[in-house]
């Protein structure tokens, strides 16, 4: 979410200053000046030692914006090499200026060294695909990785295919930010390096999307058709997945090589449907109004658009607010001056609509923000939850699993419940629900046999069976997105390919110890996803290691 009428500081915020600028900084291109391109783009200048170099967006307004408040100022034209309509064109480029390069023409520009992905999800596989084929190029993609598995597979392996000159695999991350906020990596230290818990039982984690957000983006927005785009678990929620299988299932630390194997799930459950914003439950006195600007009831109807988009009490132009998500509304919003001349423009935009003349391909194109959440062309669940349980699985390295005694110190001196490392029974409940007052204000509780935590995004809060005590641990948040989680991964992914470009890093190294995320972490999450939407759409449990093999390594193994 956009906040640009407050400063971070104005809100508490305290940014941490970016890592020390090499001779010969990365550069970075950013594909797709959207709202998640932005916030890229401000957390490299904010917070990492990169430098913007170019931008690929197809939309005149946003790639000029985003050129010259981040790239190339007042200088116009653009200097060559920074400004593209489109991946593809910068894709041709880069093999022209390669080849004029190896030729040893003068005068070539300097080319890029990695690539924020940020263009829809349908087009992530694409991109990366092609990315990978002109090869060298270190790579973040937004989340989701791509909106179906047999994509996400094709990606994995034009991945692992994607070298730099030394034969390398690049360096390769996913915008899975969740994992990057402080609030979240000193959760995961409490849990499992201090132990403060001991084995952790159980883990249930709840996703609020909010009432009034879940409308813009699922309903209404580019997320609202499981055809168009993908299921809400996926686009929404997917790194909520992830970080409970990296608090569960992903070895503590893997900084190093020799990484234990990951604890991996047994079962995977889930139900959930579209339960209210759907024709059945709209109002009876609303009629037959399709759009909410000519609705009897738009007046006292929550929901409605000129509220959300257009008056004092939310997000809308009256309270002056020109970001998200009135910028997704109308990309130059911005531009239009005076309250009343945005006014204008919104109300404008919400009075378009569609009707039974329009063909299905014409309503799917575009969004539609003034239209009546109840008669809209959704159908992504509002309301889903995920069960994955853990057998015991304890490593033959494990005292539990060992008979000779030569590990009978460590079973002495540990608790009993310690012996299996992390390697017990569990089990985790994940919830996504619409109708919620905080907006994306994730919160967690988690059972061990030594204590519970209960986690809120903001503190932590341990308590402990031994003693009786409760203590309260606060994070210093340095950015608003995500709690510092969009500012943490971009300095960490800039600097993974920093620590490679200058310091003679090896990209393993730099993919082990500062992305801290595998490629095969992250095909792992996004297939939990998927597996999750089989047992909901089937009403079934699913096993994980049966599913995962036919569906995940028969396919990449016939490759």
């Amino acid at each position: 979410m956009d906040m640009d009428d407050k400063t971070p500081r104005d809100q508490g915020v305290v940014p941490l200053p970016p890592p020390p600028v090499s001779k010969c900084p990365p550069r970075l291109l950013v594909i797709g000046a959207g709202s998640r391109g932005r916030a890229y783009g401000r957390a490299v200048i904010s917070s990492s030692n990169g430098v913007l170099s170019a931008v690929a967006e197809p939309d005149d307004y946003k790639r000029n914006k985003f050129g010259t408040t981040m790239i190339w100022g007042s200088t116009l034209p653009p200097p060559e090499g920074a400004s593209f309509r489109d991946w593809r064109e910068f894709v041709a480029y880069e093999t022209e200026r390669r080849a004029r390069a190896e030729a040893g023409k003068k005068d070539v520009p300097l080319g890029i060294d990695a690539a924020f992905v940020c263009v829809l999800d349908e087009m992530h596989r694409e991109v990366v695909v092609a990315l990978s084929k002109l090869g060298g190029i270190h790579i973040m993609c937004e989340k989701p990785m791509a909106t179906t598995l047999d994509h996400c597979l094709d990606m994995y392996k034009a991945l692992q295919d994607n070298v730099d000159a030394t034969g390398q695999q690049t360096v390769f991350s996913i915008g899975h930010v969740l994992r990057y906020s402080p609030h979240n990596k000193l959760l995961r230290k409490l849990l499992l390096e201090d132990r403060v818990i001991g084995d952790i039982l159980s883990v249930v984690h709840t996703e609020p999307v909010g009432w009034w957000h879940f409308t813009h983006s699922y309903v209404r927005g580019n997320w609202r058709c499981e055809r168009t785009s993908a299921p809400s678990l996926l686009t929404k929620s997917c790194h909520d997945i992830d970080v409970l299988l990296w608090l569960l299932c992903s070895p503590p630390d893997c900084s190093s090589q020799g990484c234990p194997p990951p604890h991996l799930p047994s079962t995977v459950s889930s139900t959930g449907s579209l339960q209210y914003f759907k024709k059945s439950r709209k109002p009876l006195a609303a009629g037959a109004a399709t759009n909410c600007l000519s609705c009897p009831i738009e007046q006292s109807c929550k929901y409605s658009a000129k509220r959300i988009y257009v008056g004092p009490e939310l997000v809308g132009v009256g309270t002056g607010n020109r970001g998200w998500p009135l910028s997704i509304v109308i990309p130059d919003i911005e531009s239009y001056g005076t309250g009343q001349d945005a006014e204008a423009a919104m109300l404008a935009n919400l009075a378009e609509d569609y009707d039974d003349n329009s063909t299905n391909a014409e309503v799917a194109q575009r969004n539609w923000f003034g239209r009546c959440v109840y008669e809209s062309d959704n159908d992504v669940c509002d309301e889903q939850i995920v069960t994955i349980s853990w057998d015991e699985d304890p490593r033959p390295s494990s005292p539990l699993s060992s008979h000779d005694g030569s590990s009978g110190s460590t079973a002495l001196t540990a608790p009993l419940a310690d012996n299996l490392r992390g390697r017990g029974s569990k089990l985790a409940t994940f919830h996504m629900v619409a109708q919620t007052k905080e907006v994306c204000e994730r919160h967690t509780r988690l059972y061990g046999v030594d204590g519970e935590i209960f986690a809120d995004s903001k503190t932590i809060t341990v308590h402990n069976f031994n003693t009786g005590q409760s203590i309260t641990h606060n994070t210093q948040v340095e950015s608003l997105g995500h709690g510092g989680g969009d500012a943490g991964l971009t300095r960490q992914f800039v600097m993974a390919v920093d620590m490679v470009k200058n310091h003679g890093w090896s990209t393993d190294r730099a993919q082990r110890e500062l992305i801290g995320c595998t490629l095969d972490e992250v095909i792992r999450s996004h297939a939990m996803v998927f597996c999750a939407e089989k047992a909901r759409k089937e009403r079934k449990v699913v096993d994980w290691a049966e599913w995962w093999s036919k569906e995940v390594e028969s396919k990449l193994d016939s490759e």
